[in-house]
């Protein structure tokens, strides 16, 4: 087995849901055994550790834990962020995690992949990981929203498409 990125890193995963949390650790010490995963279900201790200790990376749920409010605070330790939903996956959720300086945005029917979507996230600088989750995910964004999704937001994606592609070069 090829070393994961992520072995050695202490991660703090915040879900309202045990099941999801643990089903997070099991994925990531099978990649990762030696990485140190710290669970968290409320966003009262969620923010006491954020304010307080420093992770390598944090998995927060948007619904339930205040996940954005957390994101912010986790944005201005300048943390590496990734953003995991179920109830709320559409393109503003996504717009505002790309926007509050997350790295990924992942959803949990895809949990099964988490580890390379955090190596990315850590591996990579904020807009070539959004590249690298942008191309891994479009198929399931445009299954799932329609392959216009983006158009409410054009102006955006349009801006944002091109950071993406101008950091490529």
């Amino acid at each position: 087995m090829t070393p994961s990125l992520l072995d050695g890193k202490t991660i703090l995963a915040v879900d309202d849901e045990p099941d999801v949390l643990d089903v997070l650790e099991e994925e990531i010490l099978e990649a990762a055994p030696k990485c140190k995963v710290e669970k968290v279900t409320t966003y009262y201790e969620a923010a006491r550790r954020l304010s307080s200790q420093t992770y390598d990376i944090v998995i927060l749920d948007i619904m339930g834990i205040r996940g954005f409010e957390l994101l912010d605070l986790s944005a201005r330790r300048n943390l590496t962020v990734a953003m995991l939903t179920a109830h709320s996956l559409h393109p503003e959720s996504l717009k505002r995690s790309i926007e509050r300086k997350a790295r990924a945005y992942l959803p949990k029917d895809k949990l099964g992949e988490i580890v390379p979507f955090l190596e990315c996230a850590l591996e990579e600088g904020y807009l070539p990981a959004w590249g690298r989750l942008m191309k891994k995910l479009e198929g399931y964004f445009n299954s799932r929203w329609g392959s216009s999704w983006k158009r409410s937001e054009e102006k955006f994606w349009k801006e944002f498409d091109k950071k993406i592609s101008a950091c490529k070069k």
